[in-house]
């Protein structure tokens, strides 16, 4: 019979949540010692039955230090030696970047699109918070517990809690991508209290993304475009025609019949464009030369019987002047009708007898 002395668990796995001493042949006997490593917890066991937990720390076993298993094994005296016990060390440490995502699509009622298939994907963070409750109601006895013994399960129990905080939250399918964080604070928050009833502990939970089908990404695409292209329409077109003419022109196959026609038409088509621009351009033109002709007109209206401009430099000239105010040529009088010279002094025109 040998007497285990010491009792302790290096451990050199990334997964293993787990972990029994094998005993074999050994006793623990009083005085023997137990080792607990940070993020680790030591549970004794009597028959399935747990017992005693112990934190980090070193311990010299005593009736004092495993009161609940004196009580299992009967000890009515205290600490008796030898004795058998199962021995289980617990990883407490966080595991990080366990990947979920939904194997299903999630249909939501849009208010915009109707009813939309969503998918979500991303990470969470999780420990093992009580290792009693945690050995009592998941690992049992067995004599190893690993990550991938556990993982199936807790993603099934998120995607499940995530299904239904996605389809109850009514938010729009385009603003999902802007609440990811409040997505995990809330899951985080409600799937925390399935986490804490088997011992464990959500420490972290994270959104990557949603994801929608491809059919709906292209039509949303397509949507964006054409509403950037309706604000500058006009400049597109002219733009898509410019370039078809330039692309004909470099046409190798434009001699043909086929060819021939095409560049035809995007010629004639281009010639109207660039047509209706320069007539566009001449029109403002005309426009602007008859307003300016109007206005000088109106500048050149004889008052009173006299020129209203100089007919030497063609200054404008104030009512009654005899002499220009810029070059001092003396102003003749002329009919405001037919144009024709006129004396000062006269109340009809001589040509055509216009009333002066």
């Amino acid at each position: 019979m040998g007497m285990l002395k010491v009792i302790e668990w290096k451990d050199d796995s990334r997964d293993t949540l787990v972990y029994k001493i094998d005993l074999k042949k050994d006793y623990i006997t009083r005085g023997s010692t137990l080792t607990v490593r940070e993020s680790q917890a030591a549970v004794f066991c009597d028959k399935g039955r747990m017992a005693d937990v112990f934190l980090p720390g070193y311990y010299k076993l005593s009736t004092d230090n495993v009161p609940i298993l004196t009580k299992l094994m009967s000890w009515k005296y205290g600490f008796e030696s030898p004795f058998k016990s199962d021995v289980y060390f617990v990883n407490t440490k966080q595991f990080t970047g366990c990947k979920w995502g939904t194997a299903n699509p999630i249909i939501i009622r849009d208010a915009d699109y109707g009813a939309v298939r969503v998918r979500a994907y991303g990470t969470y963070s999780y420990k093992v918070e009580d290792p009693y409750v945690f050995l009592t109601e998941l690992s049992g006895t067995n004599s190893s517990f690993k990550t991938q013994d556990i993982n199936d399960w807790l993603r099934s129990l998120v995607v499940t809690r995530v299904s239904d905080i996605v389809g109850e939250s009514k938010i729009p399918v385009l603003d999902m991508a802007g609440n990811l964080v409040e997505f995990g604070e809330i899951v985080q928050e409600k799937l925390g209290i399935a986490f804490n009833e088997i011992g464990l502990k959500l420490t972290r939970f994270n959104f990557e993304n949603f994801s929608m089908p491809e059919e709906l990404e292209k039509a949303l695409d397509q949507s964006a475009s054409l509403g950037i292209l309706g604000k500058n329409m006009n400049v597109y077109m002219q733009k898509a025609q410019a370039d078809a003419m330039l692309a004909a022109a470099k046409n190798p196959g434009a001699g043909s019949t086929m060819g021939a026609g095409m560049g035809m038409g995007m010629g004639m088509s281009m010639g109207a464009m660039f047509g209706n621009m320069y007539n566009q351009n001449l029109g403002n033109q005309n426009n602007n030369q008859a307003n300016q002709a109007n206005n000088a007109n109106n500048a050149a209206k004889p008052v009173g019987g006299a020129a209203a401009y100089c007919s030497n430099c063609g200054a404008a000239l104030s009512a009654g002047a005899k002499f220009c105010p810029e070059c001092g040529n003396k102003v003749a009088a002329v009919c405001p009708k037919c144009g024709k010279p006129v004396q000062p002094n006269a109340k009809f025109c001589p040509e055509c007898g216009e009333k002066l």
